[in-house]
């Protein structure tokens, strides 16, 4: 069966910081531009969402009261950092967060509408933000958000969320190390040569929900086929569990020739991880994957990776 796949676009929907810290927009140009010459897009396959802002309300299903009200505040002055100097202000920055938040909201919504098989949202995938703090270049974690919308408007129970991204994604693990209905995959370089500095093998899990994490550690400068080593870890990790939606996000950072990553993956990795994705949600949650950006400094690295997830959720499963 062929999918139709979503990707949420739109001209504000750019979630960057000024140049020259090296998340900025121009990510975004080079992803949309690789995007529109694939054959995939022109045949109508891959098509194009509108994003929408998410709602306070919405944003408070994971973050604290507090820290919401810290950068709104922190919007409206327009200076200074969120952290402590890797994530910071600019005016306007609560509103282009919120639109990040909206827009893989909007791709969830997509899929449980039937708009689409499966969706998209390149300026997502934000997952060191904590409830009560940003963190990492991330002021609100999207994937926690959208694990807590899916709870509150679909009654969904069990999450696998899988995380390709070179640094571990923190804000989602430890938001959710005691719950045992989270399931979460995490693919990233080792935490003793990067940030932020976490995610080792033996974390699996507190209390009841022990066994449902697996963190998988890579030492610098591993390529793709030491990261397509534990293919056969993941699947069986995934073929013992049951979940209701799937959360991809798929950072780029891993590729080589990233200025701040020492890991040097092909897009190899994100197709085949995809591939297993795509396969066990038809078989498990009706299809239901959701992806996300990340990470990725090397804009060249960030369109290949990202419109291999695309064009591989586009694929026949």
């Amino acid at each position: 069966m062929k999918c139709k796949v979503g990707v949420v676009l739109g001209e504000n929907l750019k979630y960057a910081f000024p140049e020259p810290h090296p998340l900025n927009y121009r990510r975004y140009e080079y992803f949309i531009n690789l995007l529109h010459e694939s054959n995939f897009y022109k045949e109508g396959r891959i098509i194009k969402l509108d994003p929408r802002k998410a709602s306070d309300e919405e944003i408070l299903l994971f973050h604290t009261p507090e820290y919401l009200e810290f950068v709104k505040r922190i919007s409206e002055i327009g200076y200074g950092y969120l952290d402590y100097g890797d994530t910071p202000a600019f005016k306007g920055v609560y509103e282009v967060s919120a639109l990040s938040v909206g827009a893989t909201l909007r791709a969830l919504e997509a899929i449980i509408n039937g708009e689409v098989d499966h969706a998209f949202n390149p300026s997502g995938g934000l997952h060191h933000a904590y409830k009560y703090k940003a963190a990492g270049f991330c002021v609100f974690n999207d994937p926690a958000i959208a694990i807590e919308y899916s709870r509150k408007k679909y009654g969904f129970k069990k999450f696998l969320y899988v995380d390709i991204d070179a640094h571990h994604g923190d804000g989602v693990y430890y938001s959710y190390e005691d719950d045992p209905n989270v399931y979460i995959i995490d693919l990233h370089e080792d935490g003793r040569f990067l940030y932020p500095g976490t995610g080792f093998e033996n974390e699996r899990g507190k209390g009841e929900a022990y066994g449902t994490k697996l963190n998988i550690p890579l030492k610098p400068f591993s390529d793709s086929s030491v990261a397509l080593q534990y293919l056969p870890k993941i699947k069986e990790f995934i073929e013992n569990i049951d979940f209701d939606l799937i959360i991809l996000q798929c950072g780029a950072d891993g590729l080589e020739g990233d200025p701040l990553t020492h890991l040097r993956y092909s897009p190899k990795v994100h197709e085949e991880i995809t591939k297993l994705l795509h396969k066990f949600a038809h078989e498990k949650c009706k299809g239901r994957i959701l992806a996300t950006g990340g990470g990725g400094y090397n804009f060249n690295n960030v369109a290949k990776a990202w419109v291999t997830v695309v064009e591989t959720l586009a694929k026949e499963y």
